[in-house]
């Protein structure tokens, strides 16, 4: 028999709420913190789809011990000294969200460590929300991204008493708000640096049995990269996609970043524009993996400057960006 937990009394309409979610990060660039946060990250299902009893051994075992002090150190290469990268920006970007939303209360949470979704959404039950939108801050759609946060937030509403109105956004790889921001942001870098002989888009990479099985991820990124060279006015060989962060031996999307940056060293570029549009806040992958890691390979390949365009983070474009699509998705609820 399921126990479903007391909710809180509540007299009116109730609250509205905006709830952002992130992947995560570790608490600290050490170790133990990258330890537990990898384990609660790489122990989803929906992340690695393997039976438990095959997997927990390999990761509890031999990943973990054997990753978790390279991981750190990377994490501290990149350390700001408000903490984590992605935790910062995110936090500033809900922050003036809050102020370009002020009929409804925006937080933040993380889908792996802290701020904890469950956690977040107990809050904001105590403080009277009724109303519930979902938005995780990932432009494209993966069932190891958006549906996991999915499934944390289901699984926490799950045991409450009263449930609140829910509304979840998918996905926003098309929206042209977003695409402005976008925009701007590499004319920008443009405007200040000169334009590249080649924009690279590099997206995070996925196993290829996920786009086997009917996961959407891999034609949003390249429906939205096309999307966005047009508004730039690239044309065909001008820009190039890329999936990084592969792991394990098994087949993942291509074609693959560093591939790519060793063939465009091949052929002589000399300057190379690299933008992540699937990131909406700079993290590990973006300032550590791509700015400093993959810089270097593509100096050693023979090529020259690698210069990474800044993600989106709290910058006016993106805010303004998401303050429209998330009313549209709040479009008939009242607003306490």
């Amino acid at each position: 028999m399921t126990a479903f937990r007391d909710s809180p009394r509540q007299t009116g309409p109730g609250r509205t709420a905006l709830l952002l979610v992130n992947l995560g990060t570790p608490e600290a660039p050490t170790r133990g913190a990258v330890r537990r946060y990898l384990g609660e990250f790489l122990h989803d299902y929906r992340v690695v789809e393997l039976s438990r009893w095959l997997w927990c051994p390999i990761l509890h075992f031999a990943i973990l011990p054997l990753r978790s002090g390279k991981v750190a150190r990377n994490y501290a290469s990149i350390w700001m000294d408000e903490g984590s990268p992605l935790l910062v920006y995110s936090r500033r970007l809900a922050e003036q969200l809050q102020h370009a939303l002020p009929e409804v209360t925006v937080r933040l949470a993380m889908r792996y460590g802290r701020p904890a979704i469950a956690d977040t959404l107990r809050a904001l039950e105590a403080e009277g929300m009724t109303r519930l939108l979902v938005l995780p801050l990932y432009p494209q759609y993966s069932a190891s991204t958006s549906a996991s946060v999915f499934d944390a937030v289901v699984r926490e509403i799950g045991s409450w008493r009263r449930l609140p109105e829910l509304r979840f956004v998918a996905d926003y790889h098309l929206d042209s708000g977003w695409l402005d921001a976008l925009e701007s942001r590499i004319r920008e870098h443009w405007d200040l640096h000169g334009r590249g002989e080649r924009l690279l888009m590099s997206f995070h990479g996925l196993p290829k049995r996920f786009e086997t099985a009917g996961d959407p991820y891999p034609r949003q990124c390249e429906a939205g990269a096309r999307a966005l060279a047009a508004r730039l006015g690239l044309a065909e060989g001008e820009w190039l996609l890329g999936y990084q962060s592969r792991f394990g031996r098994e087949p993942w999307l291509g074609p693959a970043t560093d591939e790519t940056l060793r063939c465009l060293a091949g052929e002589g570029v000399k300057t190379l524009d690299v933008v992540c549009p699937g990131f909406a806040a700079d993290c590990l992958e973006t300032l550590e993996e791509i700015a400093a890691q993959n810089a270097a390979l593509f100096r050693a390949a023979g090529g020259g400057e690698l210069r990474y365009i800044a993600a989106l983070n709290d910058g006016p474009g993106h805010v303004a960006a998401l303050a429209a699509l998330a009313r549209r998705h709040l479009q008939g609820w009242r607003h306490a």
